[in-house]
């Protein structure tokens, strides 16, 4: 993949399938072919150009500009080579709204959220993620690596992720997770951006989901 420049990328989209540039300077081909593949000297004033395992001979010309015929073997040439041109990545923000029971995941690209299932044999399954002891009374339920680990993974294609989460101290299933991650997975740590505390004890889906896609909107610095 080939990232290029505005005003190379721009030369490229017309040489391939544009209007024939009238003005096209010997060194505006060079550094777009330069970019997309290599420029090698063959003596004197020839020079092969390599693109996608293509090749093709063209002379410097006398004067700055490529006369009208080369520019046309130039498309010629190029057309038959078609390398891929890099897009600027986007970034992909995922945010874990997390308590002791579930953690939803949502994503910025697309699906508001992304189906994990992790064991859970009493059937407690609660959208992204969801693990309750059935013999367990009370708030809390006791830590267990799968259900870490699979937040962890639905993590992994994030570039940034924010964490929103219920209690603080050691009761804040949030702090549990930023102390998993940075023991067991520092590369998914490292792109914790931001963590909230909120009350999740009486929210309602919509409104999890709500807190999930403020944070998708928030520039996050």
């Amino acid at each position: 993949m080939t990232h290029l420049r505005h005003d190379l990328k721009m030369l490229h989209e017309s040489l391939l399938e544009g209007k024939l540039p009238r003005n096209l300077s010997w060194a505006d081909t060079v550094e777009l072919i330069g970019k997309l593949g290599e420029v090698q000297p063959h003596g004197g004033d020839e020079f092969v150009f390599v693109v996608g395992g293509q090749q093709e001979f063209f002379k410097k010309p006398h004067t700055h500009d490529l006369g009208t015929d080369e520019v046309a073997r130039l498309r010629k040439f190029l057309r038959g080579t078609k390398p891929e041109v890099e897009t600027p990545a986007q970034p992909n923000r995922m945010v874990v709204v997390i308590d002791h029971h579930a953690a939803h995941v949502y994503q910025d690209s697309g699906a508001s959220e992304k189906t994990v299932k992790p064991h859970d044999p009493w059937g407690f399954h609660h959208h992204l993620i969801h693990k309750k002891e059935a013999h367990y009374v009370g708030e809390r339920v006791p830590e267990e690596r799968s259900f870490y680990e699979a937040v962890a993974a639905a993590l992994k294609p994030a570039n940034e992720i924010v964490l929103v989460g219920h209690g603080t101290g050691t009761s804040s299933a949030v702090e549990h997770l930023l102390a998993f991650l940075k023991e067991n997975h520092s590369d998914i740590a490292e792109r914790v951006k931001a963590t909230e505390t909120v009350d999740l004890s009486a929210v309602t889906e919509p409104e999890i989901e709500a807190i999930a896609k403020k944070h998708m909107i928030a520039v996050v610095s």
